[in-house]
């Protein structure tokens, strides 16, 4: 899974699996769900994420994780 944040755009992208999208939906207003050929979701794209989401924390609980890998525009590092 992969988050990625397009300031730009103020786009947030929520990539769910390694697979290309063939189909989207529009659930609310600015929030899309791509699903692949099989219908399995594949990702999430949030228009005006910060004007919907708290960018500047995430939390993970108890996610069985292989690996975290952190990666940041800014030439501050993330604590």
């Amino acid at each position: 899974m992969k988050f990625n944040y397009y300031p730009e755009t103020d786009t947030l992208y929520i990539d769910l699996a390694d697979k290309p999208s063939v189909d989207s939906q529009e659930i609310v207003p600015g929030v899309v769900l791509d699903f692949d050929e099989d219908g399995r979701l594949v990702g999430i794209d949030i228009d005006r994420a910060t004007h919907l989401i708290d960018l500047s924390h995430v939390d993970l609980n108890a996610l069985p994780l292989t690996s975290l890998t952190m990666a940041t525009q800014s030439a501050t590092p993330v604590p």
